[in-house]
Parts: structure tokens; C-alpha cells; sequence
């Protein structure tokens, strides 16, 4: 499984999912880092396969809302 844990959630969270064996990047870890908008880490998502860890509430309807 590979794994894209966003900015509301601790690096320590991906480090751990790193630690474990999965493949995990956080949004720090992208170029724009936390500032990466939501349209662009679901691309990210989407592109790479990656399961998306958020609390985010609105990205559910930003994804929708954008038809990814």
C-alpha cells in the first residue's frame, strides 16, 4: 500500500507508516510542501496511487467538486 499523509497530521505519522514498510510521503515531503493545495495532492493521490490519510473535512468536497 502506498500512502499520502496530509498536513493537518504529523511527519511522525508517515515516518511511522514508513517504518512499518509502506510507502509513505507526506505533504512536507512534496515540493511545495504544506502548502501544496488540494487540487494538486489529489493529482499526487491519483497519479501515484496513493491511499490519502486527511482530516481535513473539506477535501472530500473539493475532489468532488473539481471531478478528479
Amino acid at each position: 500500500m502506498k500512502f499520502l499523509v496530509d498536513a493537518q497530521l504529523p511527519v511522525r505519522l508517515a515516518r511511522f507508516l514508513q517504518a512499518s514498510g509502506y510507502d509513505t510521503i507526506h505533504t512536507r515531503d512534496l515540493p511545495r510542501e504544506n502548502a501544496t493545495p488540494d487540487i494538486e495532492i489529489n493529482a499526487v493521490s491519483i497519479k501515484e496511487s496513493r491511499i490519502l490519510i486527511t482530516k481535513d473535512v473539506d477535501f472530500l468536497n473539493s475532489f468532488l467538486t473539481v471531478g478528479l
